[in-house]
């Protein structure tokens, strides 16, 4: 297929199915929140060294990415210093890092030097509270990931009292991969929808704050439609996950492109009461782990405890022969990347590329990707 660039010119290289004869009213700038280096290390078998996270920060930042999520320096030495290597280096994208809502995790963060950071798993009444004090408070750019706008005024009604506005929003919507902001009801809400009751309640504060939606963004008109709607950024990640750059292994990617959309499961595996969506092909699925709460320290409650640490006292007293299936160790199954999370369309990767000749799905490098989303459409 050959299709023809917004000045006219045509395009030589590698479309897919979703790149159709169509005119776009682009706006002059399409922003991207990308996240392979944070994200994309919770795929299964990756592991990046610094100087392989600088190279793909620089990669990244030539393709004109906006954001990149440099990684999570709370997780290691390393990853600190990997952090902060990216944050130095001058690039025109924001450097910006995720963060849970601990203190530790957050001030780990500024100290790397990043741009900014996005509050992240929950509603976060106090996060601003936890680093007040710190000499970035007010230099660096503090984001929050919401999936509705009560969630939103909660947060805005917390940050006033430390006079701390968020400088962006992230919507993650009902179609996005992991950990979901909804209950079971989660098919009755719409991203759409969702966008228009967060732009309403800042209208009605008297805010301007930058919106970024996330879950569902396909393809270019999916993103185009969504600025148009009023969104100011879009992040795109289960495009990405199949690319030569990333480093899963080669055969989960190909796991993947074969996914259909009955291999796609929103289920409650997650310890912290979240909705998860994933492939069902993950080893998460079932187990019997050891948990390993104490070591990583990363879901126990006040009470010391989780949700699997209880399925597992049960696995052990009613000594069963049949593995958990209704809960999983996060903490073991994040830090050994073999939980396969991905966003509702992922089943629609395989219609990204073509099949070579073994049967297998043709690995596309990134470039190639993003020029292809660029100018893709959904039906």
């Amino acid at each position: 297929t050959q299709i023809k660039s917004r000045d006219g010119k045509p395009m030589d290289r590698f479309v897919s199915i979703y790149n159709q004869e169509v005119e776009y009213d682009f706006p002059k700038k399409i922003n991207i929140y990308d996240t392979t280096l944070r994200d994309g290390e919770q795929t299964p078998g990756v592991f990046f060294s610094v100087d392989e996270k600088l190279e793909i920060a620089h990669k990244l930042d030539e393709l004109g990415v906006g954001q990149i999520e440099a990684g999570f320096p709370r997780v290691s030495e390393n990853e600190k210093l990997a952090v902060k290597t990216i944050a130095n280096e001058g690039l025109d994208a924001g450097i910006i890092c995720l963060t849970r809502t601990k203190q530790e995790d957050i001030d780990a963060a500024l100290d790397a030097g990043v741009d900014g950071i996005t509050l992240s798993a929950g509603v976060h009444m106090s996060s601003l509270g936890l680093i007040k004090d710190n000499k970035r408070f007010y230099d660096a750019k503090i984001g929050i990931i919401v999936s509705s706008d009560r969630a939103l005024k909660v947060f805005l009604r917390s940050a006033k009292r430390v006079n701390r506005i968020p400088d962006y929003i992230v919507i993650e919507g009902p179609l996005a991969g992991g950990h979901l902001g909804f209950g079971e009801d989660y098919k009755e809400y719409k991203l759409e929808s969702i966008l228009e009751d967060v732009k309403n309640l800042l209208q009605l504060e008297g805010l301007q704050i930058p919106i970024i939606v996330a879950g569902g963004i396909f393809t270019g008109s999916d993103a185009t439609k969504f600025i148009q709607l009023g969104a100011n950024a879009v992040q795109v990640a289960t495009r990405f996950v199949v690319s030569k750059e990333c480093a899963l292994p080669d055969n989960v990617k190909q796991k993947y492109f074969k996914a259909e959309k009955e291999d796609i499961v929103v289920n409650k595996l997650s310890p912290t009461g979240y909705l998860m969506r994933m492939l069902k092909s993950s080893p998460c699925m079932s187990g019997t782990l050891i948990p390993q709460c104490e070591l990583f320290g990363y879901m126990l409650s006040k009470e010391g405890t989780c949700q699997y640490i209880e399925a597992y006292k049960k696995y052990l007293e009613e000594k069963s022969n049949e593995p958990i299936s209704d809960k999983m160790c996060i903490c073991t199954h994040f830090y050994n990347n073999t939980c396969y999370t991905c966003g509702e369309n992922a089943y629609r990767l395989k219609e990204t590329t073509s099949k070579n000749d073994d049967g297998t799905y043709k690995i596309l490098n990134a470039k190639d990707i993003f020029n292809d989303y660029l100018y893709s459409a959904s039906e």
